[in-house]
């Protein structure tokens, strides 16, 4: 109305805005998964499942301790048992659909009505059950039960006043999961020429869209000892959504490079090369089970990070692992000492060392190591810093997008970034942190376009990966004598 008496107020957006918040480790897991186990017995194939907890993933995924066949099972295990974290998003390829075996006929032998299928995987919903002699389908739920017992057996129980009756032996057929169907290029994945939909690593661009999360740590234990894998998982870490960046966790394969002396070599014919990449071995052993070191040092890097209000500036080395040996392919227990363990940190390597305090990872270096020696691309830490630094402000001012390029938006950022940089080092997170705004790298042309520069000084702190004390002998104490 144009006529006003009174008092009036209006609001005006705040010169200073928050950070947003980034979840520095989020683990994306690429995997295969026993899905027949899953609580509504299908699982999810090819789509990202956020689990909190081990509750969570069993029952979306199933669960099956042979890691070898079902490797999303082992992170199950480490992360949510051994170091107590979360969230983490798990991604199986295996299809029940593609990846399976089918058997035409099995004769299951009844005992007081209860008979036990003879395959682990069995797809549920693929069961018939017959008579002996095949003339008769049985019905799901009036005739008899299925029912999987605590060792993934699929176990087939008579139900009373059923038309099975007394009968001693009945056939079944049913589809079963192939996990060694499984190949490098589904973890891989692309796009369905078909459908459009995304496959295998291609989700990555999926997480973010879903759950509001920016992934943090890209890792496919089981396979990413695979070149064409790491690879494709380095890639995706480098641009995702064509905004963020994380790190991918991977291992050299331990048949491969049996000894120490041959991970190097390794390394370098495979090109485990990048700043965006983490290269582990050996593998490392608990009681009786073995894990990748990818998936221990995920659990350690997050775990390292929660106890730092999930700001990645502390490197994983020199923290505990959850292991008791450190083993090669054969099971054979692998001793390194400092100077080998060094050796391979030289190489930007990670490794197990058990010298002082027990078992801990052991190594800063990124995968371009000692190729490249900048340090914001060659120490874990910073690289990781870099990323959630980057990171946090895409989604800080992304609600500043498509805003005037004026004044007002040019101190808004200036004050809220350098206000955030500045509370990160009086923390102890930087050494120190500034953001500026320099018309060398704004011409003209560039602002009636519609583009922004701002320029952001960083200094994480480097791991203090070396500490020497320089002894001398000092005769002047001598005087204490008289």
């Amino acid at each position: 109305m144009s006529y006003k008496h009174g008092v009036y107020t209006t609001e005006q957006a705040s010169s200073v805005i928050p950070p947003a918040s980034v979840s520095a480790g989020l683990p994306i897991l690429f995997g295969t998964a026993p899905v027949n186990l899953a609580a509504d017995g299908q699982g999810k194939v090819n789509e990202p499942v956020l689990c909190y907890t081990y509750q969570e993933a069993v029952s979306a995924l199933g669960y099956s301790s042979d890691w070898s066949k079902y490797t999303l099972c082992e992170f199950m295990k480490s992360h949510f048992s051994l170091f107590n974290m979360g969230p983490v998003v798990l991604i199986n390829v295996l299809d029940p659909a593609i990846h399976k075996q089918d058997v035409a006929t099995e004769d299951v032998t009844m005992a007081n009505g209860v008979g036990k299928l003879a395959s682990l995987g069995i797809v549920k919903s693929t069961v018939a059950i017959k008579s002996s002699d095949d003339q008769t389908t049985y019905e799901l739920d009036k005739d008899y039960t299925l029912a999987f017992d605590e060792d993934g057996y699929l176990i087939v129980t008579v139900k009373s006043g059923g038309a099975i009756g007394a009968a001693t032996t009945l056939k079944a057929s049913y589809s079963k999961l192939d996990p060694t169907a499984v190949t490098a290029d589904d973890i891989i994945g692309g796009v369905d020429a078909t459908t459009g939909k995304l496959e295998g690593l291609e989700l990555i661009n999926e997480i973010f869209p879903r759950f509001r999360l920016v992934p943090g740590i890209i890792l496919a234990p089981g396979w990413s000892h695979d070149p064409a894998v790491a690879a494709v998982m380095v890639a995706k870490a480098s641009n995702i959504n064509q905004h963020f960046k994380a790190i991918a966790l991977t291992d050299v394969p331990v048949a491969t490079a049996v000894k120490y002396s041959d991970v190097s070599g390794w390394k370098t014919t495979n090109n485990y090369n990048n700043e965006l990449q983490v290269v582990c071995w050996p593998k490392v052993k608990l009681g009786s089970e073995t894990y990748h070191l990818s998936t221990q040092l995920a659990g350690l890097i997050c775990k390292t990070d929660s106890e730092n209000d999930d700001i990645p500036y502390m490197s994983p080395s020199n923290k505990s692992l959850q292991m008791d040996a450190a083993v090669a392919a054969d099971g054979a227990e692998v001793w390194l000492g400092p100077d080998q363990a060094a050796y391979l940190n030289g190489e930007g390597i990670v490794t197990a060392l058990n010298f002082i305090g027990g078992w801990k990872a052991w190594g800063n270096r990124t995968g371009c190591y000692p190729g490249v020696t900048d340090p914001k691309d060659s120490f874990i830490p910073i690289r990781r810093m870099i990323n959630w630094i980057s990171n946090t402000l895409v989604l800080t001012f992304w609600q500043k997008v498509d805003f005037p390029i004026n004044r007002r938006l040019i101190d808004t950022v200036l004050d809220s970034a350098n206000i955030w940089l500045n509370g990160l080092t009086a923390r102890g997170f930087l050494l120190g942190g500034r953001v500026e705004f320099q018309q060398t790298e704004n011409p003209t042309t560039d602002l009636m376009d519609g583009i922004v520069r701002f320029h952001v000084y960083v200094t994480p702190p480097s791991p203090a990966r070396e500490i020497d004390f320089i002894l001398e002998y000092d005769p002047q104490y001598l005087a204490g004598l008289f």
